[in-house]
């Protein structure tokens, strides 16, 4: 359960809620227990396509951007500085007169921000626990100039905002899949969590291709490909790439799977992505997908597809092609091992 230290700290007394309290959740955990608020007058802002699903399907009032003043706004740290500060600068504007409560791990920089935040407000109260903290203070206008920028050019032209992934331009494995992806890719294809749309762009100059689609759970992130990417071969698409599309409807598939759910690697994500690409393609379809060479990809290739081969790649990046996906992928069927 996450929230434990916001528990704490309501439990004890040291921070108090009324039951009237309007609240905004900015960014919580997937698996926070809103129950611990005294309130129910509780909204949920995410940006993260499966984040956002859950809370839905709990009944929670979800958006992708909170715009009413509330009473009390509820910032998780996420890893991002930049947009640490953002959020807790959005937080201040929504909860203006009333109160910030930010909260994170040790680990995602709770006490690097909780000393900034020192530097320019009065901390009303914090507490440690689950190796982290959570402090509060109220709203005013001391990060008012550290509001989240929009979506803006960086590296040869290209948009992205603080807080995608790659924001200050192409990720290196994808600069080295664009570079070895071979010709022979046709038809209609995805681009599974393809980010601000560095890999789609580079797809359409692709002899033969005729339509991508771009899948990306994060909000922001697809906001900026609208931008980098304009052509009627394209359709973007707020999804979770394990989840989307029906089967079997694709030629073929690239992707630069994530491999990390928090700042520990997980290759789980990325092998989830594979059975998702396997899933998505018709018999003679084709994978390309680039991953670091340490993550261990290749079973879960082998269980997934006929034939698999690594082209060419450098010391870092591995580029794989993987053909004749499995009938077993398909829903219904679970996989041979």
């Amino acid at each position: 359960m996450t929230l434990s230290r916001l528990a704490h700290a309501l439990e004890t007394g040291t921070l108090d809620l009324s039951e009237n309290a309007c609240v905004v959740l900015i960014e919580p955990n997937p698996d926070a227990d809103l129950g611990v608020l005294p309130t129910r007058n509780v909204t949920v802002q995410h940006s993260f396509k499966p984040s956002y699903d859950l809370f839905d399907a709990m009944g929670v009032a979800v958006t992708t951007q909170a715009t009413q003043p509330v009473d009390v706004v509820h910032v998780t740290l996420p890893r991002s500085r930049e947009l640490a500060r953002g959020l807790i600068a959005q937080a201040e504007s929504l909860a203006a007169g009333g109160r910030v409560i930010v909260d994170g791990a040790k680990t995602d920089g709770i006490d690097a921000i909780l000393k900034f935040a020192r530097a320019r407000v009065t901390i009303d109260g914090q507490v440690s626990k689950a190796h982290g903290k959570v402090f509060w203070f109220d709203a005013g206008t001391a990060f008012a100039e550290y509001a989240l920028s929009d979506p803006a050019p960086v590296t040869d032209g290209w948009i992205t905002q603080p807080g995608v992934f790659s924001a200050d331009g192409p990720d290196l494995g994808s600069v080295a899949l664009v570079a070895g992806l071979p010709k022979l890719l046709k038809g209609r294809g995805a681009d599974l969590g393809g980010g601000w749309g560095f890999l789609t762009k580079h797809l359409l100059g692709v002899p033969g291709v005729t339509h991508i689609d771009l899948i990306e759970a994060d909000h922001r992130a697809l906001t900026c490909a609208a931008l980098n990417v304009s052509d009627d071969r394209v359709a973007l698409h707020w999804a979770d790439a394990t989840v989307w599309g029906d089967a079997g409807g694709l030629d073929w598939v690239v992707m630069n799977p994530p491999f990390h759910t928090s700042r520990t690697p997980d290759a789980s994500l990325g092998q989830q992505f594979i059975r998702s690409a396997a899933r998505l393609l018709r018999p003679k379809g084709t994978l390309v997908m680039v991953a670091n060479r340490h993550l261990p990809y290749e079973t879960t290739l082998a269980e997934c597809f006929g034939q698999v081969q690594e082209l060419n790649g450098d010391p870092r990046f591995k580029i794989v092609q993987a053909d004749q996906p499995k009938t077993s992928n398909k829903p219904g069927r679970a996989l041979r091992r």
